[in-house]
Parts: structure tokens; sequence; C-alpha cells
């Protein structure tokens, strides 16, 4: 049964009708009061058990847990277009002519969580849909995926990017929990005391003091890059930029407090006083995620940082009394999805029962996991040159159904050709100008198109590796859900950090929770690739503040 709930033409009311799984009306529409929806879904969710379809869980589901009411399951109109409009799979049954193209979003604030371009570009959100327009893309994604080439493999995505969307509202609306009197106490350690109008804390200020002297720049702003640029250079420090990595080529007495500089002044304009105030509230940090936020399929967040909580401010992340954190990772996630998308059997062997990367440096590398490492992530980002450079031919000899994938996949990116993850989530074309860049005939045009090309190749390669393992890491968190709705009101998710979650639990209740959360993993791992051998396990850790989970 499908309940498809939209805007009406009073803002103080909404549109709502029950379907049949097979496309038709159930029963007439209705106009319900906005104040009266709340009780009305949790009747139906107590009498049919229906599944939600709406234009964007995020524009209905906040509101429906703010008043206590939780669904089972949803379908994400927007979030589902945003893989089928450009799927593989989709090509050629007529799905783009026919969707009801979604109205464009305000882009995220400058600065939003993995907005860094490529594989991180982010989508852009949008207003709602009436009923009609509802059914109609409804009944437009049911056929594209019966139609497309592989249609359990879209229906499965389809179905976890929406109950992942679900799982993003429960997320913010819980929140992790936050000990503010901790979070201010690591404040003052680190940066001193609280200054008036968000002035330098006094440690900020001191190194800043530091730094001008070390530079003999007595004027200099360093929280400016081009101040901070010039006075490097009339230093005699010339370097290109001032990322952290290249400023420790270096050797000068400006290097160690400019440094120790930017990750102070990094903590005190994220998560300062100032972040404490807008993004805590009664005890809990609520951050909006977004579900697909990226190309790839990651996830991105709105707000407060949340897909990037530094280490310095992990120890004000603490259970409740009577309750514990249950922290899981998936251990070498982006290379097993590797072994199994390339069926390569010799590398699924070296990673059964054990760690991979030790596994595969005692097949070919001396026994050298460091090497084993950079080899195997320098094989799925196309690092060329280098360490990772030197050490790829043994590895394509070890593995060359691995290497040959993401190679191949590389290779077709290069040419402006579509790449796919397992569950068919595709890369977008290419624009026409990418193309006719590459039909430049100039000498200089033409090293820019190939190194374009060698840019989109780079992205193809790692695309493929990374959507998919955003795949099994989105079944993992809709099966982790799934079992934990069976305890509720106990534990509840808080947490998810693209092969991390983070589970707030009674302490009564941790070993089930953590046999679930492994339980889960495997039930992701068949639900993308079947029964194979090769396992995706996680690592569970129980403690109660999540700067003792790592």
């Amino acid at each position: 049964m499908y309940a498809l709930l939209a805007t009406a033409a009073e803002p103080a009311a909404v549109k709502l009708q029950l379907w049949t799984p097979d496309g038709s009306p159930a029963a007439p529409s209705r106009q319900v009061p906005r104040d009266s929806l709340a009780a009305l879904v949790r009747t139906l969710e107590a009498e049919h058990r229906p599944r939600w379809v709406w234009d964007r869980a995020q524009n209905w589901y906040p509101g429906l847990l703010a008043s206590g009411t939780r669904v089972e399951r949803c379908h994400d109109l927007a979030l589902c277009q945003a893989i089928l409009l450009h799927s593989q799979f989709t090509a050629g049954t007529g799905y783009r002519q026919r969707a009801r193209i979604l109205p464009p979003e305000q882009p995220p604030a400058a600065g939003a969580d993995d907005a860094q371009g490529s594989l991180f570009d982010q989508p852009a959100r949008n207003p709602g849909w009436d009923l009609d327009a509802v059914a109609a893309e409804l009944a437009a994604q049911k056929a594209a995926i019966a139609s497309s080439t592989h249609p359990a493999r879209l229906a499965l995505l389809t179905t976890a990017e929406s109950a992942c969307s679900l799982v993003a509202a429960e997320m913010q609306n819980e929140g992790i929990p936050w000990r503010t009197d901790l979070h201010r106490r690591l404040l003052d350690e680190l940066l001193g005391t609280e200054p008036p109008d968000h002035a330098r804390p006094p440690k900020l200020e001191a190194l800043a003091v530091e730094l001008r002297a070390a530079l003999d720049a007595p004027a200099l702003n360093p929280d400016s890059p081009q101040d901070l640029m010039r006075a490097l250079h009339r230093a005699g420090i010339e370097a290109k930029s001032t990322r952290s990595w290249e400023l420790q080529e270096f050797k000068h007495p400006a290097i160690a407090p400019l440094l120790a500089y930017r990750k102070l002044s990094r903590l005190f304009t994220t998560n300062g006083w100032s972040w404490l105030e807008q993004w805590v509230r009664d005890g809990r940090f609520h951050s909006e995620y977004v579900v697909g936020g990226v190309v790839s399929g990651r996830w991105a967040s709105r707000g407060g940082g949340a897909m990037q909580i530094p280490k310095q401010i992990r120890g004000a992340a603490v259970a409740d009394p009577g309750h514990k954190l249950i922290v899981a990772d998936a251990a070498q996630l982006e290379p097993r999805v590797l072994a199994a998308l390339a069926q390569d059997s010799a590398m699924a062997a070296a990673g059964r029962d054990k760690d991979l990367y030790a596994g595969i440096a005692a097949q070919g590398f001396g026994g050298e996991r460091a090497l084993a490492k950079v080899a195997l992530l320098g094989a799925i980002y196309g690092s060329t040159s280098g360490e990772s450079g030197r050490l790829m031919p043994q590895l394509a000899r070890m593995y060359p159904q691995a290497v040959g994938f993401v190679e191949d996949a590389a290779r077709a990116g290069e040419r402006g050709e579509q790449v796919s993850t397992h569950l068919g989530r595709s890369t977008p074309p290419v624009s026409e100008q990418w193309r006719a860049a590459q039909r430049s005939s100039t000498a200089d045009e033409q090293r820019r198109a190939e190194s374009a090309a060698r840019s989109r190749g780079r992205f193809t390669r790692n695309f493929v590796v990374q959507g998919t393992a955003a795949e099994w890491a989105c079944c993992w968190l809709a099966e982790l859900r799934r079992g934990l709705r069976t305890l509720a009101p106990g534990p509840a998710l808080v947490f998810f950090l693209h092969d991390e979650v983070m589970v707030h639990c009674p302490d009564a209740l941790v070993e089930t929770v953590a046999g679930m959360v492994h339980e889960s993993s495997r039930a992701a791992t068949r639900l993308l690739f079947g029964r194979i051998p090769l396992e995706f396990p996680v690592n569970v850790t129980v403690v109660e503040s999540y700067a003792d989970a790592k």
C-alpha cells in the first residue's frame, strides 16, 4: 500500500491518498489540516503500514518527528529522480522525457560539508509538489525501474536511498549526545578563555604574535591568505599555498607557529563557542544530513559540520547516564568493494578472515602492510606518481581483475563515457563544452583537453568504487534501522559518516545492538552481491565518549 502525501492549495492543509501496490487509487484523495496530519499518519501506520510517497522526506518527516510520529518506510521522489535521470540502466526507458523535473532548491551555503566539486558537488533543495505531480512521478519512476536493464538493482538502490532519507531525518531529530560543559572545558584548554565580541582567544592571539615576530611582519593578519602569502614570500618561504602539507616542506621559525595557529583557528571558527550556541540545544548536537549529497551517493550535511567533527572536541560527545555509544566502522570498505566488483578471487582471498592490507602484503609486498595500502589506494584513486606509481605494476600482476576494473573505468571516463556503480548510480554526462574541448586543434588546447580527460578518468575510476561503497553503507544503515525499530524506544542511530555509524544505546541492550550492527553489515553484503567468498567486517567499539572510539 502506498500513501501519497502532497501540498494543497491552502497553506494550512495537505493532500493525502492511498494507492494500491499496482499503482491505482485505493480511496479518494482527502484534504487534511496540517495540524491533524501527525495523528492521521499514526493511524495509517497502524492500519496499513504504507510506503509514504512524497517529494522529499526532508520536507515532511522532520515535522512528523517533532510531533512524535515515525514512519516505517517511504519513497523519496527527489532522491530517486536524481538517480534515475542519469542512470545508464534507465537509458531507453523514456524516463527522462516523462519525469516531472523537480524545481531546483537553493544551493547549500558556502562552505557546506563536502562541497568540494567533482565527486563532491551537491544537489539543490526544491519546494513541494501537488498530488497529481506526486502520482505522475511515482508512476514514471516505477515504470522506469521495471523496464530498466537491471530492475532488481535499481529497485534496491531507490528503496535503500529512500530508507536513508528517514534515517537522516531521525538522526537530525535525535541529535548526538553533547556535553556543553565538556566542550567549553576543551575550548578553554586549547584556546584559552572565551573572548568578548568574537575576538581571538588568548592562545590563538599568542600564536599570532609569535608568527608576526618570526616573519618580521608586525601588521600581519594571519587570517588573511593574501597577507600571509606576502609575508611568507618576504621571509623567503616560497610556498605556493598555505596548505599544511606544503608548509611542512619548509624549514623556518615561522612554520611551527603558523601550523599551530591554523589548527586552532579552524577549531575556533568551526567548532568554537559560537558553534555551541548555534547547534547544541538540550544536550544534543542537531545537524541536517543530506542523503546522496554528493554525486557519488555519499552523504553531506547542512550546518554544524556533522561530517567533519574534529578529534579535538569528540570528548564532548558523551552518552547519557545508563547508556553507551556503540561506534562501528567498516574495515577497508572501498578496497573490499573493489574486490567484489571485479570478482577478483585472489584479492578476496587476501582479505578473508583477516586485515585486507595485511593479506595483500603477505601475498606480494614482503609483509609490508603500509606498502600494500599505498598501492591499493593508489589504484582506486588514480595515483600514478611517487610510491603508488612505483608499486602499481606489482599490484597489477597480483590482481589483474581488480586493477583492470578501475583502469577500464578510468579509460571510459577519459573518453567522456558514463560509468555506473553496482546498483546503477551513474556519472552525469559530460557537457558539450567538454566534448568540444576534446576536439580542439591547437597544441595548448590539446594539452588542456588531455589534462581534463585525465582528471575525469581519475573521477570515474574512483566513482565506481566510492559510489558502490556508499550503496553498501546505505543498505547497512537501512538494515540496522530496521532492526533497531524492533527495540524502540530504546537505542537510536545518532551519527553516520561514510563507513561509520554511532548508536546511542541503553546499557541493557548493548550486546543485542552490537550483534545487530554485525548482522546488518552481513545483510548489506548479501543484498548487494549475493553470497560471495568475501566478508565486509565491521569494527565495533562500546564507549561512553566518542573520543575513546578510535
